[in-house]
């Protein structure tokens, strides 16, 4: 049997390339095709790092080979990496801080603000050091959340200069506008006020070493977002939604504003929350109050990591009512569902920074030594 090149071209004319209009050969992503009787080399040429587009554009190549020329055909696909340059909104990186991660959600009222306490609590209890900003300037939730709505960050001097010291609480440092305004007063502020603030707390405070800081965005899509992709060198972005249309439509929108090319920050993956309820006496009974696996399907359309899913339960939001995330509630079902979503996110950004560019200065590029994560 001997391939012919023209019916190869033609077939690999049927698909393209994920984040790519046009197909594969009028994108100029195939750049040579070379065969050899019944061996076919295909050299593809791609302008994302990402593991899971690589994977995928050579599946594609090979099932389309396969199924429009000959099932017997043998493939070698290779995929060189080509990163233009682009305007980025890039910001400078903080001495000491390894990843920084923005958990962020198109919708209010999702849980996000919960869903980022219990990832750095678990975090924390697998051995990475972990800080919190509250971005959340209008409505900042942290204070509440880690009980410490009465502690104020002191001054202390780093270096000859004067720095903010972050609260410390269950081994997380964190910094949030609410330490700064009283319970009752409300912010209003307008946008570069809302930026000078945050840039304060993010360049202004004595964070130290960290692992991961987790950036706690306010919803939707605005100028805070902005302010701390110009200020900050992103490591990827965490999305969290419910499973109904209305805040998957706002989700799909938060996805978008990070993969947008003057923007360009990894989204990790998609996180669902109130997923089902189960009743404490019927464990064994799943109600899907707001529909059933949205956030999942709609990680499956936009091609990005699917990192879990936390049912509605009534000692989640009692535990964030008292200020002390639900992760930490010891051989619990929270918690095992946490450890399993923070493994993720962790697995999905050793991917990231793997996958990157060496002159990215990214630290974390293995999982071992942390207890709780599967090696």
């Amino acid at each position: 049997m001997k391939l012919d090149r023209k019916e190869i071209l033609k077939a690999l004319e049927t698909i393209t390339v994920a984040g790519e209009g046009k197909n594969m050969v009028e994108s100029g992503a195939v750049a040579n095709v070379l065969t050899f009787g019944d061996e076919v080399v295909v050299d593809l040429v791609l302008h994302t790092p990402a593991m899971h587009i690589k994977k995928r554009a050579e599946d594609d190549i090979k099932k389309t080979i396969h199924e429009l020329v000959s099932p017997e055909a043998k493939i070698k696909v290779n995929i060189k990496v080509e990163t233009p340059e682009k305007n980025e909104i890039k910001g400078r990186a903080i001495p000491g801080i390894k990843n920084i991660i923005a958990v962020a959600s198109g919708k209010g009222g999702v849980g996000k603000s919960t869903v980022t306490a219990n990832l750095a609590v678990t975090l924390a209890k697998m051995g990475f050091s972990v800080g919190v900003l509250d971005a959340d300037i209008y409505g900042p939730s942290m204070p509440i959340m880690f009980d410490v709505e009465n502690e104020k960050p002191t001054s202390i001097m780093v270096d000859g200069k004067s720095k903010m010291k972050p609260i410390e609480s269950y081994e997380i440092k964190i910094l949030s506008i609410g330490f700064f305004t009283a319970p009752s007063q409300a912010v209003i502020w307008r946008g570069p006020m809302a930026a000078k603030a945050l840039n304060q707390m993010i360049f202004d405070a004595d964070w130290g070493e960290l692992d991961f800081m987790l950036i706690d965005l306010p919803p939707g899509t605005g100028d805070i977002h902005l302010s701390i992709m110009q200020s900050l060198p992103i490591t990827g972005a965490v999305v969290v939604s419910t499973p109904q249309a209305v805040a998957l439509a706002d989700a799909k929108k938060g996805v978008a504003m990070f993969m947008q090319d003057n923007i360009n920050v990894p989204v990790l993956g998609i996180i669902e929350n109130m997923a089902y309820f189960t009743p404490e006496e019927l464990p064994d009974n799943k109600y899907y109050i707001f529909g059933q696996e949205g956030a999942k399907n709609l990680a499956e359309d936009l091609d990005v990591p699917f990192l879990g899913e936390v049912p509605i339960v009534q000692s989640i939001r009692e535990a964030g009512d008292y200020g002390r995330p639900a992760a930490l509630q010891t051989a619990s079902i929270i918690e095992t569902i946490f450890e399993e979503i923070t493994r993720n996110v962790v697995q999905e950004t050793v991917n990231r920074n793997e996958s990157l560019p060496a002159t990215e200065a990214i630290k974390i590029t293995t999982m071992a030594g942390c207890s709780a994560v599967k090696k």
